[in-house]
């Protein structure tokens, strides 16, 4: 019987801004305008040419949803980055990613359908989190976690043969029954597009200073169990990730684990800055006696159908050929 294998990919983590129109219960991700709030291009130019020294080939882009509608924003980005929209100055990082041989991979929050053929024309993957369906007050600040919202967008990435990653978010108010609600929404969602590359199951993780500092979060138990109900619900070319950091992974891979997303040995996870990555030779023990294989942020699958930009071609079989020469010589 063929050994199993567990995926990751090696990337370095870029927050473009943390200024956030959402104002969730649980993160610690936000900051005002006013502070240290916008990652500077030749900051982004510096971790893009070290990650690929290091040999990252994923860039993840991220920052704070819609910003530009956060009073003093517009001003502060053109006064630090010479742009006057964050897409705008997205967009010509990712044409810098790929320079540097990184394939870009976009977490905007909201974006619209036009946004998002804009992006995908020099984007690898680009994702959004579900995170329920549920209407939880986690989110009664937060109008870009409006779930027919979240899945709107995703349907127009489906359309727009976008390869892309969601998630769910365990512990911020939601109930086994709307967990089993979102994998079934996805579900659908990859069933009518095929764009569903990954499914992340996250744990929440209270973090000092925010309105849920003091709400338990979930166990291995209930991890485990979700992870089990994603295994079931969704097809099974769509991978079921854990993230490495928040949770004790080796508990939970043969829960149904395939992936361990993306694992950085250069920049920290942002968004839960409490919780490090495990080193990269750590994550053979992690998954145990499967068979740990490094990927692209684009999975094979799309390669072969050619969901990528005209773009990135070259650098997409260049990494690829890379990756399979490692694995000859492991």
């Amino acid at each position: 019987m063929p050994s199993r294998e567990i995926t990751f990919s090696k990337n370095v983590f870029l927050p473009l801004t943390t200024v956030c129109h959402n104002r969730c219960g649980y993160c610690c991700f936000r900051t005002p305008v006013d502070g240290e709030c916008i990652l500077r291009p030749a900051e982004v130019e510096h971790t893009l040419a070290r990650g690929a020294t290091l040999g990252c080939t994923e860039a993840l882009f991220t920052f704070g949803e819609r910003p530009g509608l956060e009073t003093g924003f517009t001003a502060r980005l053109r006064e630090t980055t010479g742009f006057s929209d964050i897409l705008e100055y997205c967009e010509h990082l990712c044409n810098r990613s790929i320079a540097a041989g990184l394939l870009p991979h976009t977490n905007a929050g909201i974006l619209t359908y036009q946004e998002m053929d804009r992006l995908r024309q020099v984007n690898a993957s680009m994702g959004l989190m579900l995170e329920t369906t549920a209407r939880v007050p986690a989110h009664i600040n937060s109008a870009g976690k409006d779930p027919e919202v979240r899945v709107r967008m995703m349907e127009e990435a489906g359309m727009l043969r976008i390869p892309f990653t969601t998630g769910l978010l365990l512990g911020i108010g939601e109930t086994r029954a709307d967990r089993v609600e979102s994998l079934e929404v996805i579900r659908d969602l990859s069933r009518r597009y095929g764009h569903i590359q990954e499914v992340i199951i996250q744990n929440f993780c209270p973090k000092a200073g925010t309105p849920m500092a003091g709400v338990r979060g979930v166990g291995p138990d209930e991890i485990c169990e979700t992870i089990r109900l994603a295994r079931d619900i969704l097809p099974d070319e769509v991978a079921v990730q854990i993230p490495p950091n928040l949770a004790d992974a080796s508990r939970l891979i043969d829960c149904g684990v395939d992936d361990l997303g993306g694992v950085s040995p250069l920049t920290i996870d942002y968004v839960n800055p409490g919780h490090p990555w495990p080193e990269l030779d750590q994550l053979q023990t992690i998954v145990g006696d499967a068979v740990l294989k490094e990927r692209l942020c684009i999975y094979p699958r799309y390669i072969e159908k050619g969901w990528y930009p005209p773009v990135l071609e070259p650098l997409i079989r260049k990494l690829a050929q890379q990756i399979m020469g490692k694995e000859r010589t492991a």
